[in-house]
C-alpha cells in the first residue's frame, strides 16, 4: 500500500462504513486523516466533506483518498470536479472493477456505496485498491492525458 497519505470523506449515509475502514486502515499502519463527517448528522450534505477530501488528493500526487455515501454516485460525481482528481466508483459485484479502476485510470479517489456493500466487501475493495499499481502502458497514460485536458 503504497498511499503517502489517505484522506477520508462521508456523509451520514456513509458515516459507518468510514469509520470502519478508518479503523482498518489505521491498525494497519496507514497515515490517514478524516476529513468528515465526524458524527452522525442526518441533515449534512456529501458535498461539504467530499470537495475537501478531492482538494486534499489533488495536493499531492502520492495523496489517496476513500469516499462513501448511500450509493457513492453523487459523490465521486462532486470529487471529478476538483482537477486532478480521478474518483471511482464501487458499490458491489465483480472486484475487477476496482482494481481496474487503479491499472487502467490510475483512480486516486475510491467512491464508495454504502448501502451496497458490507463493511467485509468495502475492507476488500478498499485492500485491493491500494494495493493496486497504475500499469504505466503507454494507451493509458494516452487516455488519462487527454482526459486531463477536458475543460
Amino acid at each position: 500500500m503504497k498511499a503517502k497519505k489517505i484522506f477520508l470523506g462521508a456523509d451520514h449515509a456513509g458515516f459507518e462504513l468510514k469509520e470502519h475502514v478508518k479503523k482498518h486502515l489505521v491498525r494497519l499502519g496507514m497515515k490517514v486523516q478524516d476529513m468528515g463527517a465526524h458524527k452522525f448528522d442526518f441533515k449534512d450534505d456529501y458535498p461539504d466533506f467530499i470537495v475537501p477530501t478531492a482538494k486534499k488528493v489533488a495536493e499531492n500526487p502520492d495523496n489517496k483518498g476513500i469516499i462513501f455515501g448511500a450509493s457513492g454516485q453523487g459523490e465521486a460525481i462532486a470529487a471529478n470536479k476538483i482537477k486532478g482528481v480521478k474518483a471511482a466508483l464501487y458499490y458491489g459485484g465483480n472486484m475487477e472493477i476496482v482494481r481496474l479502476s487503479r491499472t487502467h485510470n490510475n483512480a486516486n479517489m475510491l467512491s464508495l456505496g454504502a448501502r451496497f456493500l458490507t463493511k467485509e466487501e468495502a475492507i476488500e475493495a478498499v485492500g485491493l485498491w491500494l494495493k493496486t499499481d497504475f500499469s504505466n502502458e503507454a494507451r493509458h497514460i494516452r487516455r488519462i492525458k487527454k482526459i486531463s485536458k477536458i475543460k
